[in-house]
């Protein structure tokens, strides 16, 4: 390439005038003395929408936090009387307000700052028509795509909503069972009995079932000889359940005394006596294991022998001879044995062929 060809192709500009220059200043400043109260207007618009998102913003948020913080004096006010030893504890109430706020600051900061968002679009003239249409496609299609995460957030915001459970609760889930540790609005952390931690998604959840509202009930049931007296049954076992109630820590976790219900079944060597007591939500397995602890050894200062299962032989009792009910061998179970021999019927012998006639010979010629 030619030095020549790229000057021809790139020539130099040539020199602007005064004139030329100042009709150009005019022009501009013209344009912009007409565009001026149009750029101050939008300007003005736009910082008032945001002003007033923010503002709004700010009330919502203080009014929300004000109402949560109410939730919680109002828990705390019930808490250590005996309405509130019925109902959720304070920390629990605190959670689950600071859950329910949380989702509702988000969701009223998403609606203000998006409303005002499209406004200051809707300011630069811009057409939000095709905007719109397009977010509502891709939220169908977002939709469509993430139903199962959608569904586990619905789930998760109205459990939270209607207290199914909390931290510290012992439920049954379903698909698995075991005390709460964490509570989100899209997975549920459960502790196993075994200490294995599950994760549960609140969309899988169908039904729930909370072990730790309200109040348990402890049922236990004492297999004895159907000779025993009944009444004295009855009375060692109330007074074994009023000393129990009377001691630490389980005059706190018994809420009510113990009831013997009476027989639950009736045997021809046993008969099951059953009784129940109502005790603190989730103690219920305890009270159980006291409460059995405590009648064995109740019956046994009473002499009143627990039945169950097969009876057990001491080990100083002989132990009879397996073959005590067997008949000597005999001598017919052997084939080759005279007596066996003797006994078996003879065997019939096939009659002798009778002699073959010749036939006589034929003298006709």
């Amino acid at each position: 390439m030619h030095w020549s060809a790229v000057l021809a192709a790139d020539p130099t500009p040539a020199p602007v005038s005064l004139d030329e220059a100042a009709k150009q200043a005019n022009e501009a400043a013209g344009w912009v003395e007409e565009n001026w109260s149009t750029w101050l207007n939008t300007g003005l618009r736009i910082l008032l929408i945001l002003v007033v998102a923010f503002v709004l913003r700010m009330l919502v948020r203080r009014a929300l936090t004000k109402l949560i913080e109410r939730m919680n004096r109002s828990a705390q006010a019930v808490e250590g009387t005996a309405l509130g030893g019925l109902l959720v504890n304070a920390e629990r109430r605190r959670q689950r307000s600071e859950a329910i706020g949380s989702v509702l600051r988000s969701v009223a900061s998403f609606l203000i700052l998006g409303t005002a968002g499209l406004m200051i679009l809707g300011a630069f003239n811009i057409d939000l028509a095709p905007l719109l249409a397009s977010a509502g496609v891709a939220g169908v299609a977002i939709g469509f795509g993430a139903r199962n995460l959608v569904t586990d957030f619905l789930s998760g915001v109205f459990m939270i909503l209607e207290d199914q459970y909390g931290v510290g609760d012992s439920v049954d889930a379903g698909v698995a069972s075991g005390e709460v540790i964490e509570v989100g609005l899209r997975v549920t952390k459960l502790r196993g009995d075994n200490g294995e931690i599950w994760y549960v998604r609140n969309g899988e959840i169908k039904r729930i079932g909370n072990l730790s509202q309200g109040w348990s009930t402890a049922t236990v049931d004492v297999t004895v000889r159907p000779s025993e007296d009944l009444d004295h049954i009855r009375a060692v076992i109330t007074a074994a359940g009023e000393a129990m109630a009377k001691e630490e820590p389980w005059n706190e976790r018994l809420w009510g005394q113990v009831e013997v219900l009476g027989l639950n079944e009736v045997l021809l060597d046993s008969m099951t006596v059953r009784l129940s007591a109502k005790t603190m939500p989730g103690k219920s397995l305890g009270v159980e294991r006291e409460l059995r602890w405590r009648i064995k050894r109740a019956f046994d200062e009473e002499g009143i022998r627990i039945v169950g299962g097969l009876p057990q032989q001491a080990d100083d009792e002989p132990k009879p001879d397996p073959t005590a009910g067997m008949a000597p061998p005999s001598a017919f179970a052997n084939t080759t044995s005279p007596q066996s021999a003797a006994a078996t019927p003879l065997t019939p012998t096939a009659p002798a062929p009778a002699p073959s006639q010749q036939p006589a010979p034929n003298l006709t010629k």
